[in-house]
């Protein structure tokens, strides 16, 4: 099963010193030796965002992101796991997990109904 992980902040949280972020190098170099990171890319920051609606057939941009959120996207990975409990493993290991969170999203894949 294929999933979107989605990288985001959390400016509430600080982890502390002594809880051994990992590395994201070290993590991308695992998960691309497991096979398991299909693809993934850091994003550019909220500011550089569009957001893009159609209302009443009119094509609506706003600059910046829509969500009234603190926490933003920074990035995501496309991950392909045996199931659910596998994404949370590899998920857990992805060092905004300890500094901000990751949702993880699954696909719909176009052979599946």
């Amino acid at each position: 099963m294929r999933y979107l992980m989605l990288v985001c902040t959390d400016p509430d949280h600080q982890p502390g010193p002594d809880d051994a972020v990992p590395d994201v190098e070290d993590w991308v170099t695992e998960m691309d030796g497991r096979g398991v990171r299909l693809m993934g890319s850091p994003t550019r920051p909220a500011s550089d965002a569009t957001t893009v609606r159609v209302r009443d057939r009119q094509v609506l941009l706003t600059d910046g992101p829509y969500a009234e959120t603190k926490d933003q996207i920074a990035g995501f990975d496309i991950i392909e796991c045996a199931d659910l409990d596998e994404a949370v493993e590899v998920a857990s290991r992805h060092p905004m997990a300890w500094r901000g969170k990751i949702e993880l999203r699954p696909f719909w894949l176009d052979d599946e109904d």
